[in-house]
């Protein structure tokens, strides 16, 4: 307490907290010594303008935090990468400009980088975290670098926070730890004075942030950009990626065991969906508005804390997205591309999103120092696939310099001078009027920064709801700072207030804090989305999953066939696993081999589980802790289990299963379809 006493709080008029400092603590200075004012807001012509370059307390800030990495990336460090293409449905010409929405089926190559954001290079997988989804279009007319998360809004508002909040979220810096995980005194302490998170954190502390698979997450554009037609015409526009084998996550308690079992599973996964030929799909969707909507609309469009509801925009499916190749080299492609935001193509143009405006500068500025200079677009997997012609030399490893005694323009020399400006065919900016007075503030229209956090709290199920409760638990369990935790209720009591109170007894907090005060009032009437659940939008196919089978000798040949041969007929994979790979022999005297031993494959590495083994083996089994535990999880786990009928009471007497209707005798009639059917549902969530 007597540290936070010697700071002043005070509220901006778009809600944001300053920390303003006394005679008893220094002044906040720039690397110069420069006293800062403003250290929430960058500098814009007027309160929702364009950031202007001019801010050199934002890029100084910025700049070095760009650079504090070598060779690795600040964030989204862990990262996998795929090849494939963007195929168009429609001409989109009454829309955007844009080369690679003119064609139907035109196709157009991307290269795909999945990532996590808060973790090493070494961290695994299966991190509580934000999904980075960065797509590069090889556009006939440049690259199109679409740089987005597997989740729709930010934490911030304002580039100028974004050192502050990857900061608060790393390793602490006196310790070097927690890695790759956010329950730890300094992010929460940050996200307690930044009312303005409280709609993401909701996001993170679900389902989303422990998806099951790289295919089968959403993808998001994030901000607010704008389509430009021909005519110089534009629209606000989302993007939105949505997976075709739909969304699925994990429990919190297999994102544990997953990530001991095999810290790459989602590499893993990747790259063998793509090795097998079932090519990861998702579709890209476009949520296209006019200004009028965007000056009725509740909250402000500029504002990435916030998302458009699908049932007020609805989204128009616009093309697909294929990833067939897996990389030739990992470090040449995946470690070296490189995603800026301001890579964009004639068609497509920013928004004065403040968020937007500095990541323009921050990616540009981070891929220089990451990859060794200004030339990084000489790098194959970074170089256009469309004609370059420019007069831009030299540098740290140039291996493309102009040809000839020409380097610039306006020349005389003809048409030995080079390439000249096209006004035809160019990039043009879109026509928006810019002015007001060049001010460090927040605009008042970004001001309610809980009430999306509400809507998205209330459109989940019940059993998605009690896993953000829980993981929120979890999470401020971990901070040792007492203030930071009822800080953080304070917040949770505006968004619900059973939600704020279930925190507060699961963690022994009592009296009850008082909800914070909001800069403005919570909309209590926004109507809850379907659309932001996953359990509400399952994908009732078991495709794309994967089932493990426990086999010994003596496995029946025909159940065992039977059953290989209606999940693979679904499009899901089958892997066998037995206490020993080779060597095992069927009822019919038919060596197969195991893909996996149990004491290493334990069943948070499928999406359900089959048992099929004789009695005497099932009785050799139970005394196995492997088995056990493969078994006990997999029930827990809410997963659907499929046994030969003979070893049910195996199962049940040691305490393993209790019967219910996840669990299926394939020995009965229709047994094998029966599995397979319930398999669509992904989980048992009534057990």
């Amino acid at each position: 307490m007597k540290k936070e006493n010697q700071v002043k709080k005070t509220r901006g008029i778009g809600g944001e907290i300053h920390q303003t400092a006394d005679e008893n603590v220094p002044t906040l200075t720039t690397q110069q010594g420069v006293p800062v004012a403003d250290d929430q807001n960058s500098l814009k012509a007027g309160s929702r303008g364009p950031t202007l370059m001019e801010d050199h307390i934002m890029r100084e800030k910025i700049f070095h935090f760009d650079h504090e990495r070598i060779p690795e990336r600040v964030v989204h460090a862990r990262g996998y990468g795929a090849h494939g293409y963007f195929e168009n449905y429609e001409c989109q010409k009454e829309l955007t400009c844009a080369n690679l929405f003119q064609q139907k089926g035109q196709q157009t190559p991307v290269f795909v980088r999945f990532s996590t954001v808060a973790g090493n290079k070494g961290s695994a997988d299966l991190a509580r975290d934000v999904r980075g989804f960065a797509v590069k279009f090889y556009t006939q007319q440049g690259n199109w670098d679409l740089v987005g998360n597997n989740i729709p809004v930010f934490f911030i508002q304002d580039a100028i926070k974004f050192p502050d909040l990857i900061h608060s979220a790393k390793a602490e810096p006196d310790r070097g730890f927690p890695q790759a995980q956010t329950a730890h005194d300094n992010f929460w302490d940050f996200i307690s004075l930044t009312p303005e998170a409280m709609n993401m954190v909701m996001w993170t502390m679900s389902d989303r942030a422990i998806p099951r698979s790289l295919r089968f997450m959403e993808g998001f554009g994030v901000h607010t950009f704008r389509f430009v037609n021909a005519d110089g015409e534009w629209k606000f526009v989302k993007f939105h990626w949505k997976p075709t084998l739909g969304m699925q996550s994990v429990l919190w308690n297999e994102a544990l065991k997953i990530n001991g079992a095999d810290p790459d599973f989602h590499r893993r996964d990747l790259w063998n969906s793509i090795k097998m030929g079932a090519y990861p799909e998702w579709e890209l969707g476009v949520q296209v508005f006019d200004e009028k909507f965007a000056e009725e609309f509740e909250f402000d469009v500029l504002d990435a804390t916030k998302l458009i509801p699908e049932e007020q925009v609805p989204i128009t499916p616009i093309g697909k997205l294929v990833l067939n190749r897996v990389v030739d080299n990992f470090f040449a492609e995946t470690e070296q591309v490189a995603f800026c935001t301001q890579n964009i193509v004639p068609g497509i143009d920013f928004t004065e999103d403040p968020l937007l405006q500095g990541r323009n500068f921050s990616y540009l500025d981070t891929q220089t120092k990451r990859l060794g200079g200004p030339n990084f677009t000489h790098i194959p997997i970074n170089a256009p696939k469309c004609p370059m012609h420019h007069f831009q030399q030299d540098g740290h490893m140039a291996m493309h310099n102009p040809k000839g005694r020409v380097n610039y323009e306006p020349n005389s020399w003809g048409e030995k001078g080079g390439p000249r400006e096209n006004p035809h065919k160019g990039f043009m900016s879109a026509k928006v009027g810019v002015s007001g007075e060049k001010q460090r503030v927040r605009s008042e229209t970004f001001a309610d920064h809980y009430s999306q956090a509400r809507q998205f709290y209330i459109s989940q199920s019940a059993i998605e709801q009690s896993h953000i409760q829980d993981a929120l638990t979890f999470e401020l369990s971990k901070v040792e700072t007492r203030n930071i935790v009822e800080r953080i209720i304070s917040h949770l009591l505006l968004i619900d207030d059973q939600l704020g109170m279930i925190v507060a007894e699961n963690l022994g907090i009592s009296p009850l804090p008082e909800a914070a005060v909001p800069a403005l009032d919570v909309n209590r009437n926004l109507v809850a989305s379907s659309a932001l659940s996953i359990l509400k939008n399952p994908p009732d196919t078991f495709e794309g999953r994967k089932l493990g089978v426990i086999v010994g000798e003596n496995v029946e040949d025909k159940l065992l066939n039977g059953l290989i041969d209606g999940v693979k007929q679904c499009g899901a994979t089958v892997e066998l696993i037995s206490m020993h790979k080779h060597g095992i022999k069927t009822a019919e005297g038919k060596s197969i081999s195991a893909q996996q031993t149990i004491d290493g494959a334990p069943s948070v590495l499928y999406d359900a589980v089959a048992i099929i083994v004789p009695e005497p083996v099932a009785a050799e089994l139970t005394d196995m802790q492997a088995f056990k535990d493969f078994i006990s999880d997999a029930y827990f786990h809410k997963k659907f289990i499929a046994y030969d009928g003979d070893i049910e009471s195996i199962l049940i007497e040691n305490g393993m299963v209790k019967a219910d209707r996840g669990c299926i005798d394939l020995s009965k009639k229709n047994g094998i379809a029966d599995f397979i059917s319930a398999c669509a549902k992904i989980r048992y969530w009534q057990r």
